[in-house]
């Protein structure tokens, strides 16, 4: 079993930035993909930025493609999101989750193998 939870959301304004951070406790996450996903009111939830469980490979929605990175620290049991230069498009939950020994792409495009989903966090991006 892997729990997951989620910190770091607020209030901010269109350019400014935000850390999101996914805290896992239970098994090694030597084995899981983590990946972040975005669910606005009324709206699907998509996948946003996943990491291969590897670790080699990474996966990035066009929306956010050089603006957020996604890492993950396995000493802390800890995934990231750093979100930079962030737009109003960009407000919703955000939900991080893991997938056993899947690539990043498939995790987000598919959200292939997910195990395990947070409780999510909200970000609201407005002036």
């Amino acid at each position: 079993q892997l729990h997951l939870v989620e910190s770091g959301g607020g209030l901010v304004q269109p350019g400014e930035s935000l850390t999101l951070s996914c805290v896992t406790s239970g098994t090694s996450l030597d084995f899981y993909a983590m990946g972040w996903f975005r669910q606005a009111p009324g709206e699907e939830r998509e996948g946003i930025s996943c990491l291969d469980h590897s670790g080699g490979g990474t996966y990035y929605a066009d929306s956010v493609k050089g603006r957020f990175t996604i890492t993950r620290d396995t000493a802390k049991r800890t995934a990231y999101l750093q979100m930079n230069n962030l737009k109003a498009e960009d407000s919703g939950s955000y939900f991080c989750a893991a997938a056993l020994f899947e690539s990043g792409r498939e995790m987000c495009l598919e959200k292939r193998g997910i195990n395990f989903w947070g409780q999510g966090t909200q970000v609201t991006v407005s002036s």
